[in-house]
Parts: structure tokens; C-alpha cells; sequence
């Protein structure tokens, strides 16, 4: 992949797109916040149920995989976009009516769990296709690195904030928060002129899962893509392990307080922000795929330091602060140049599918992470079973190695 020579900044419709996504992303950090401190702290939910929480909010991207992926490239992506941000504003505002009538449990944040997934799912595959047809090709690093960025600052603040207005002035007011981001990101995406149109009509398949199906052969026929797959799927499972236990390990095992917590993971986004400044070096000095294979190695191995901070002592905030930076930064590394090098070597019509395709495997591995690790942590206790999902995560770096990924040069294309 060349260097992009494209100044985005210039082209109008990228930059109501990142408008959109700033504030939104800013305000989802409110609710991923604010659900497991509702479920743990005001529900007692135990382990197992904010396991459950977890795979719920995954399930929507493995059925949206199955059935959705053919029809979302069929479909302009700008409508879909304001749509499902529409429809997660609402969803994110019901939980806090729930709970000012009295009528909130841990059943209505398993819902809403699913239909705010079923959303972002949508979202995040019609988000995937778009993107390609607002910039050249030889821009998609340049362009996912700018968008990621925004996600970075975001993870900075969000968190923290969303921790101190937690304890402060309640979760209800972070999600309100959250609700009114989403009607920001919809008002943007409707003033971009590329409505995201197909450039050919194509006929609908004779079933749902033929797209899945097709979008599933051509990730894995593909012996650049298919690495990608594998790392990508072991990674979500034993992400699911953090996914589900890290709050309850913070609350439960470490006793930190909400906002301590909030602040910690937002430090996570320093460490993005720092990995996304790295790409650039990073790729000329690794090539593109020792590049990948490095930041996924070491963003892995910085997991080792959730369990570590147990026996810290004094130190175990700056070690967790330790892995927010290390972890965050080398795995953005790795996703921004995952994601453009997918973009740029599969067909732009496929794209819808081939996301499908990741989503699918990576939801039932992270769904399957995240309900066995809550039944590791009833059975063993929240300490092993986190560093059982540390030590496999180092795994996902395996089909990396082994594959002709790992020596790719900057320039490579397929």
C-alpha cells in the first residue's frame, strides 16, 4: 500500500463524516461505561449475568452478519448510517425511562443490550463499505488513522468524565448524554452528499445466508485476508474474557471506585492516540505487515498486566494505567492497518460481506468469551479466569506469524 497523497481535509463529505462520528464516539463511552456499574452496582448483578450482559451486546453483530451483510452493500450507506443512529438514540434514552418509572432489571438491560447492538452492528458494516466510496484508496490509512484519532481522544475523556458524572450526578444523566450524541452523528451524516449508492444494481441471492456464505469464501480464499481472519477471531474470543471481567476485577478484586476506574480506561485512549501516531513510523520501519505482527504481539502481551496489578501492592493503578497505554496504543496499531489493508485488497463491493464475514466469527467468538469467562469466574474465582483470557489471548498472534502477512512490504497491495 502506497502513502496517502490525498488532503482529506479538503474533501467535504470526509469531514461531516468525522464531525458525525467525534461526538458520537465521545457519548458511547457514557453508556459502555455507565451498563456493567448499573447491572454491578444498582442490579448486584453477579458475574455470570454481566457475562451475559457482555455476549448480548455481540449476539446483534453475528445475526447482522448472517443475515444483513449481502443487503447493507446493496443498500446506499448515508440512509442506513442516520438510521441506525436514530434508532440507538432512542434505545440508549429508554434505559433511563426504565429506571425512572421503576420498572428497570436486569432483563431491560439484556434488551437493551441487544437492539443498541443490532444497531451499531448495522452501523459499523455500512460504516465499513462507506468509507472507501468518500476517499481514494490510497487515503484509507490517512482516513481510518483520522477517524481513529477522534476515537482516541474519546476514550481519553469519555471514560474519566463519564465516571466522575456517574458518581456525581447519576448514570441516567451519562446516558441522556449519550442519546443526544447519537442525534449529533445523524444530523451530520445528513448533510454528506455521497448517499453511498451501489455503483452496479445487483440481484438479491436465493437466501439470506448465500451473502454470508460468499462473504465468508472470499475472507478465506484470500491468503492475505484470510491471517487477518483467524488473528482477528482468536483475539475477540479471549477479548471477550476482558470484555466481561475487567470492571468486575477493578470493583470486586482491586476495590477501586467508579471514577478511578472511568479515569483509568481513559488513559487507554492516550495510548491510542499515541498508536495512531505510530502507524506511519511504525510501517516504514516494520514494513505493513511486520508492522501488524508487532503491534498485535505487543498489544497482547500488555494484557499480562491486568492480573499482574493484583499483587502491586501500591503500584497497581500505574500498572493498569501501564496496560491502557502499551495495550490501547500497539492494538490500534494493528487494527487501523488491518482494516485499510482489508478495504484495499478485497472488491469495494464486497466490503458489506467481507465485514460480515469478521463480524460473524469475532461475535461468536467474543459472545463465547464473554459467557464462558463469566462461568470460569463463578467456578474458579475472577482471578484466574482473567489470567486464563490473558495467556490465550497471546494466541491470536499465531496465524500472523504463520502466514505471508508478516513479511509484507509497505508497498505490497494483495
Amino acid at each position: 500500500m502506497t502513502e496517502p497523497q490525498t488532503n482529506l481535509y479538503r474533501n467535504p463529505d470526509f469531514m461531516r463524516l468525522w464531525i458525525a462520528q467525534g461526538v458520537s464516539a465521545f457519548g458511547g463511552r457514557f453508556t459502555r461505561t455507565a451498563l456493567p456499574i448499573v447491572a454491578i452496582g444498582g442490579l448486584a448483578a453477579t458475574p455470570g449475568e454481566v457475562g451475559a450482559l457482555s455476549a448480548l451486546g455481540f449476539v446483534p453483530s453475528v445475526l447482522v452478519g448472517l443475515f444483513l451483510g449481502g443487503w447493507i452493500d446493496r443498500r446506499p450507506k448515508r440512509p442506513l448510517l442516520i438510521a441506525m443512529d436514530l434508532a440507538r438514540a432512542l434505545c440508549v434514552a429508554a434505559i433511563p425511562l426504565a429506571w425512572a418509572i421503576g420498572f428497570l432489571n436486569i432483563w431491560w438491560l439484556y434488551m437493551a443490550a441487544v437492539l443498541s447492538g443490532a444497531g451499531t452492528a448495522v452501523f459499523q458494516t455500512a460504516d465499513n463499505a462507506f468509507l472507501p466510496s468518500l476517499i481514494p484508496k490510497d487515503a484509507l490509512v490517512d482516513g481510518n488513522s483520522k477517524l481513529e484519532t477522534t476515537e482516541s481522544v474519546a476514550e481519553i475523556a469519555g471514560p474519566g468524565l463519564a465516571g466522575v458524572v456517574i458518581q456525581f450526578l447519576g448514570w441516567p444523566v451519562a446516558m441522556a448524554a449519550d442519546a443526544l450524541s447519537y442525534l449529533w452523528s445523524a444530523w451530520w451524516l445528513g448533510r454528506i452528499s455521497n448517499s453511498g449508492a451501489p455503483e452496479k444494481a445487483e440481484p438479491a441471492p436465493p437466501s439470506v445466508f448465500a451473502d454470508i456464505a460468499a462473504g465468508l469464501r472470499l475472507c478465506w480464499s484470500h491468503d492475505v485476508v484470510r491471517p487477518l481472519l483467524a488473528a482477528s477471531t482468536v483475539q475477540a474470543f479471549f477479548g471477550g474474557f476482558f470484555m466481561t471481567l475487567y470492571m468486575v476485577f477493578a470493583l470486586k478484586v482491586l476495590n477501586l471506585g467508579e471514577a478511578a476506574i472511568g479515569l483509568i480506561i481513559g488513559v487507554g485512549g492516550i495510548g491510542a492516540l499515541i498508536g495512531v501516531a505510530m502507524v506511519g513510523p511504525t510501517r516504514r520501519a516494520l514494513g505493513y505487515g511486520g508492522a501488524m505482527l508487532c503491534a498485535l504481539a505487543l498489544g497482547q502481551l500488555a494484557s499480562l498486566l491486568i492480573p499482574l496489578s493484583a499483587a502491586a501492592g501500591a503500584l497497581q493503578i500505574p500498572v493498569l494505567v501501564a496496560h491502557q497505554l502499551i495495550g490501547d496504543g500497539a492494538l490500534t496499531v494493528f487494527f487501523i492497518l488491518a482494516g485499510s489493508l482489508r478495504q484495499s485488497v478485497l472488491p469495494q463491493d464486497m466490503l458489506g460481506r467481507a465485514h460480515s464475514a469478521f463480524s460473524v466469527t469475532g461475535g461468536v467468538a467474543i459472545t463465547a468469551g464473554a459467557l464462558i469467562s463469566g462461568w470460569l469466574a463463578n467456578a474458579i474465582g475472577t482471578t484466574p479466569a482473567v489470567w486464563i483470557g490473558v495467556l490465550g489471548g497471546l494466541l491470536a498472534v499465531t496465524p500472523l506469524a504463520a502466514s505471508r502477512v508478516a513479511g509484507m512490504a509497505g508497498s505490497d497491495k494483495t
